[in-house]
Formats: C-alpha cells, sequence, structure tokens
C-alpha cells in the first residue's frame, strides 16, 4: 500500500516488480508513504534534476523543526533569519567547528551517537533531520 502524500508538474513513471507484489506505477507525484508487509516506512521524496531523479527519505516536520532550533542556537542565528530544512550550514555562517558542535548538541537532544563518517556528508539540515531519523529508528 502507498499513498501519494503530494503533486508536482513533471515525474517520468515510476514502475516497481519484486516477488509477491502487484505491479504499482506511478506518475506525477513529489513524495509518497509506504508500507510493506506491515511494517512503515517514512515518507520517500523524489526531486527532479536534468537526467535523473533522487528518492530520499524525508524527516518528520517535528525533527526538521528540533534541528532548526538547535542550528539557529548553536549560530546564534538572528530571529529574522529563516532557518528551513534547506538552509545549508555554510550560508548560515558555520566553519567546520561550529558543524561539529552542532553534530554534538544534535546526539544529546536526540541520544543518538554520530559517526564522523556520516556527520561530514551533512550539509543541510534536512541532511541532519534525515540522518537523526534513520539513527532513532536504529535504536
Amino acid at each position: 500500500m502507498a499513498s501519494v502524500a503530494g503533486f508536482s508538474t513533471f515525474m517520468p513513471s515510476l514502475s516497481c516488480h519484486k516477488p509477491n507484489q502487484t505491479l504499482t506505477r506511478a506518475s506525477n507525484f513529489n513524495a509518497v508513504s509506504l508500507a510493506i508487509n506491515g511494517k512503515s516506512f517514512p515518507s520517500l521524496k523524489f526531486s527532479s534534476a536534468p537526467s535523473r531523479f533522487r528518492v530520499c527519505c524525508a524527516a518528520t516536520p517535528e525533527t526538521v523543526n528540533k534541528v532548526c532550533n538547535i542550528v539557529r542556537k548553536q549560530l546564534a542565528v538572528p530571529e529574522d533569519t529563516a532557518v528551513t530544512g534547506e538552509s545549508k550550514f555554510a550560508t548560515l555562517g558555520a566553519d567546520s567547528l561550529d558543524t561539529v558542535e552542532i553534530v554534538m548538541g544534535l546526539e544529546e537532544e536526540f541520544g543518538i551517537s554520530v559517526e564522523e563518517e556520516s556527520a561530514q556528508s551533512i550539509a543541510t539540515v534536512q541532511d541532519a533531520a534525515d540522518l537523526i531519523e534513520k539513527l532513532v529508528s536504529k535504536k
């Protein structure tokens, strides 16, 4: 069972066929939530690029908001400056030490441990939120 969470202006058709599952074809959407064999998976967000599309896990709005607040506090971002899932740490003025401190704050807030390799791949608030949800789901 899959539910369409939104629509976009263009998306190539997507087909999926696996043993013991029915053929599913969907087009013109930008997000989908999945439940397979009774297990729920986070929403998937599709974004198109010139010659390909990328599928990524989308964190819940609550997680993104918590990460935004931690980043805002850690970087002392003024209240009139928008901090969203798309906000890049570098654009907000973070250097490598700030990023390490943000990761430490996230570890403390969510009770997780982020490996150095994973921490280095975090560039945006959304990247951090997605990683947090992945690590929390493994607990």
